[in-house]
């Protein structure tokens, strides 16, 4: 069992590699760009220190060999190209699986690390001799090297002032002022001042803090590379000083400026001090140099920089983030769950006693834990770019292994969703995506003989709508045929010969069990398992799916996704003696059913509303209730994807936060109702699955369209 730094670094370690991909995707499409250059240099030092600090050796030693290479890359003395993109990429996939595997696992990569090891050392060699062609041996090159070279070596003033319990996740003080004393000339001063008596002193905590003098021509960014894993808990500061024009400006430099410039004392203090004599203000107006008004004036604007600076500063304090773990989170969310079913209740005997201080203090609760539960659901969400952006070398590899050109486009990467509706929505767009790139885009030549550009696209966008999220997948590939469908599904007796069908109907058929119109199997698709696990997984997630092609112009998949899956609002209605919830988000209207309409209406279960006829399912029957249905019923009239439906229940409650409960494995196979809730009283109450209601009626013709 791995201790708890080991665990930390590890967690730092997936981050830093997600980010690397992206940065090498980036840098294949950019290769000048210096930003990212360094990014994926510092992510390369940064698992290589930290590797090396928590036992990681076999990580440390491997890393260090990629990022030697891109050490020069970033001095200007290695291009990127694609065969570097390539190797680096497999690197990075090498360290990520020496990660996920144990230490005594690791000797079956040795071979394949040896591999990359050797490549990444023959690409250095090639580096140091003459390039031609260069790539873009551009100004751009030079100057980026020179951003952390320079020809003249820079003197700057660290400040490294650790937290107190640096040491405990086993960061070593000395190791990082040995690294940081490789880069150049440099002096350290520990300050010793803060550490405690013997008897109180605690050998695992940092008491010292230290100035370091160096002189290099490494860049501010290097020197900031060696702190980078603890820079979070320390205050670090880099300060180029100022050596001034020439000798005569050292020497009047005073020493008191020095010390405010080190931080190690104030302006104010100096007054202080200086104050038992006289104040320069006072010296230069008695001088008859400036007046009194000159002066103050420029005491206040010395004040004013002072609060701006202040001002700023606690700006960028409050724009920092906290790292939490995913499951405190979750537990977090499971408390506000339980304090949101508690308010419920409390509401509850409230309005049964007629209490007004009661009443008063549940209206209270209930506005604090609606709060709350915004506060922390909100927690929870992340942007989903952070799921689009591996589809960029998803769709890279997949394109080299079909011989195929294809662009992938994202819009709305910043779209926020819930953190577990974004980990549960990565396998149903993975196979999407490889469906579009295998059966959608065409080969090359095939789309320029179309008339098309030679490279394809794939798009995947996101964006919010009310209280879901929806997210296409189109590509301008060769589309479906909706006749080849047809003939497909009358060969597999999906439909008959002579049944008529819709565009959309047909296009549908994909998402039965087992239909595939591939010609051949490949070792993306053509199995015939596909689109229905992609339609069940996003109906888990109580979402819905939509499909919609054109011949030869391409297809676009539509999902739509709840924002979340712990707290939703949602209609609680009752019938007989049951009560059940449906998602508020597909809720339209309720509308009133009258024995009189039931008797206009012929059997045919549509109703009337403003003017065009509304089909709906009377669920009392749909559930085999038994009892006298009131003389007056509700319609709760839902729209899924376009298509309206309503649901005839007794009674309509009315609004109701629903914490949602999973039913448990005995009743999976239910499939009318999405999971239950506790209500205030504590029965429970089954959330409907719209979706499947919807469509079971429609498939069983139990519901006549207008």
């Amino acid at each position: 069992m791995q201790d708890a730094p080991q665990n930390a670094f590890k967690e730092e370690a997936y981050e830093l590699l997600s980010e690397l991909e992206d940065s090498l995707l980036e840098l294949e499409e950019q290769p000048d760009d210096h930003e990212t250059i360094s990014k994926v240099f510092r992510a390369m030092h940064t698992i290589k220190g930290s590797g090396a600090m928590f036992g990681f050796t076999t990580i440390s030693e491997f890393t260090h060999e990629v990022e030697t290479v891109f050490d020069l890359v970033r001095n200007g003395e290695l291009p990127v190209t694609k065969q570097l993109v390539d190797l680096s990429l497999k690197a990075r996939d090498h360290i990520l699986a020496l990660l996920d595997c144990d230490a005594e696992e690791q000797g079956q990569y040795a071979a394949q690390g040896a591999d990359l090891v050797a490549q990444f050392q023959a690409l250095a060699r090639g580096g140091s001799a003459p390039l031609s062609p260069t790539p873009t041996p551009t100004p751009t090159t030079a100057t980026a090297g020179n951003a952390d070279k320079k020809d003249e070596p820079t003197t700057y003033r660290i400040r490294f002032r650790p937290s107190l319990d640096i040491m405990h996740n086993g960061t070593s003080i000395a190791q990082l002022l040995d690294e940081l004393a490789e880069l150049g000339d440099s002096r350290t001063i520990a300050h010793k001042a803060d550490i405690v008596d013997l008897e109180n002193l605690n050998p695992e905590d940092c008491y010292a803090c230290w100035d370091i003098i160096l002189t290099s021509d490494c860049g501010e960014d290097a020197i900031r590379d060696v702190f980078i894993f603890v820079e979070d808990d320390c205050e670090l500061t880099i300060k180029r000083i100022d050596l001034g024009s020439d000798d005569d400006d050292m020497e009047k430099k005073r020493l008191g400026d020095i010390l405010v410039e080190r931080g190690d004392i104030s302006q104010e203090q100096i007054d202080d001090v200086l104050a038992h004599n006289k104040r320069i203000g006072d010296l230069l107006v008695e001088a008859n140099l400036v007046s009194r008004d000159q002066v103050d004036s420029a005491l206040l604007e010395q004040q004013e920089i002072r609060k701006l600076k202040e001002k700023k500063k606690e700006k960028s304090q409050g724009a920092s983030s906290l790292r939490v773990p995913a499951d405190k989170l979750d537990d977090l969310v499971n408390l506000v769950g339980e304090m949101v079913t508690v308010q419920s209740r409390l509401s509850q005997v409230a309005n049964q006693r007629h209490d007004a201080d009661l009443l008063s203090i549940a209206e209270e609760v209930e506005r604090l834990t609606e709060d709350l539960r915004d506060s922390t659901l909100n927690i929870r969400m992340l942007p989903i770019g952070s799921t689009f952006s591996k589809f960029k070398r998803l769709v890279r590899d997949i394109s080299a292994d079909l011989g195929k050109e294809v662009e992938l486009k994202t819009t709305g990467a910043d779209t926020e969703l819930d953190k577990t509706v974004i980990e549960q929505l990565g396998d149903p767009l993975v196979h999407i995506i490889r469906n579009s790139m295998d059966h959608g885009i065409e080969m090359p030549d095939d789309r320029v003989a179309a008339g098309k550009p030679r490279t394809g696209q794939v798009h995947l966008s996101a964006e919010h709508s009310g209280d879901s999220v929806i997210i296409n997948i189109s590509d301008d590939g060769k589309g479906m045929d909706p006749e080849v469908i047809r003939q497909k599904a009358i060969s597999k007796g999906v439909i008959g010969a002579d049944d008529q069908l819709s565009h959309t109907d047909l296009l549908n058929l994909i998402f039965a069990p087992g239909f595939s119109t591939a010609q051949q199997v490949t070792g993306l698709s053509g199995r015939g398992v596909g689109m229905d696990v992609v339609k069940r997984a996003i109906e888990s997630l109580r979402g819905s799916i939509t499909l919609d092609s054109q011949k030869g112009q391409g297809s676009t998949v539509s999902l739509r996704i709840p924002l979340t899956l712990a707290i939703i609002e949602s209609l609680l209605v009752q019938i007989g003696d049951g009560r059940y919830v449906l998602p508020l988000s597909a809720v339209e209207e309720c509308i009133e059913l009258t024995a009189q309409d039931i008797h206009d209406s012929h059997g045919r279960n549509l109703a009337k509303v403003r003017g065009h006829l509304v089909p709906y399912v009377p669920l009392r029957e749909e559930f085999a209730i038994d009892g006298n249905r009131p003389a007056v019923q509700q319609i709760v009239i839902t729209q899924i994807n376009g298509q309206q439906l309503g649901f005839v229940v007794d009674n309509v409650i009315g609004e109701h936060q629903t914490v949602i409960k999973s039913l448990g494995p005995m009743y999976r196979d239910v499939q009318c109702v999405s999971g239950a809730t506790i209500l205030g009283d504590g029965s429970v109450a089954l959330i409907l699955d719209i979706v499947y209601l919807m469509q079971k009626a429609s498939e069983e013709g139990r519901v006549s369209q207008p």
